[in-house]
């Protein structure tokens, strides 16, 4: 499979997947229809479908004028988001499937927004698996809490996304990484990961070129808010459990000026 992120509006990405041996494409979170549409037309794709993260305008805005663009074109959302555009709703554990070789399994991770789905991607060729996170999890980020709780962002975060493989891919929602790795070494001053890390994506941004993709393996080192299992994250934060150490870094971040 090959994926291709297209930047859009400020410091979004929408995605487009492209299933090689047909050119059948999934657009994620095309909220610049015709970037997306000139993505696919460049590596001669065909979209079939879009799959959208959550019901926020500057990942579902789009998708109206991508269903006048292509006919017939489903367009999947979170049965519990009231997302625009939506023709058909998936719930947890939902399967898909994209041309010939790409299977998708939707993942209800909630908290960002109620209904949020995070979109999990495997091919039949032998390459690590691919997950678009939206606004749940971010390169050393996640969203801010707007429709949820701790308990549910704890339970999206690190279990749910956090079982998946080690190597599956992260392509999340905005380029946030170099802020975000800033406000994790105010927290983990002493990581090396989180160092290193900055310091390749500053160099990133500054070649005009994306953070993404990171790994599962990557943010368990490199994010705090998915290592707040860990007893030395807690204890920074007073905190006595994983949920409660996610409630007290979500509310510093909030309050961090950067």
């Amino acid at each position: 499979m090959k994926i291709i992120p297209v930047a859009c509006l400020e410091d979004n990405y929408a995605y487009l997947i492209v299933d090689e041996s047909t050119k059948s494409a999934a657009a994620v979170d095309p909220v610049e229809p015709e970037k997306v549409l000139a993505a696919a037309a460049e590596v001669g794709a065909r979209i079939d479908c879009v799959l959208t993260t959550h019901h926020h305008w500057d990942h579902a805005g789009g998708n109206e004028k991508m269903t006048q663009s292509v006919p017939g074109i489903k367009v999947y959302g979170g049965s519990l988001d009231n997302v625009k555009g939506c023709t058909d709703q998936v719930e947890n554990g939902t399967k898909l499937s994209l041309g010939k070789d790409i299977e998708i399994i939707c993942l209800h991770t909630p908290c960002h927004t109620k209904g949020h789905i995070s979109y999990y991607i495997t091919s039949k060729e032998e390459e690590d698996p691919a997950v678009f996170t939206g606004d749940t999890l971010f390169i050393a980020g996640c969203g801010r809490f707007f429709e949820g709780t701790a308990e549910q962002m704890y339970q999206s975060l690190c279990v749910t996304l956090g079982s998946l493989p080690k190597p599956t891919r992260v392509y999340c929602g905005h380029e946030y990484t170099v802020k975000n790795l800033k406000f994790t070494l105010t927290v983990e001053p002493e990581n090396e990961k989180v160092k290193q890390k900055l310091e390749w994506a500053q160099k990133q941004r500054e070649a005009n070129q994306p953070t993404i993709p990171s790994t599962v393996g990557e943010e368990f080192e490199t994010n705090t808010f998915m290592r707040v299992d860990l007893p030395e994250i807690q204890a920074k934060f007073g905190a006595k459990t994983p949920v409660e150490a996610l409630r007290e870094v979500r509310k510093t971040k909030d309050n961090w000026k950067g």
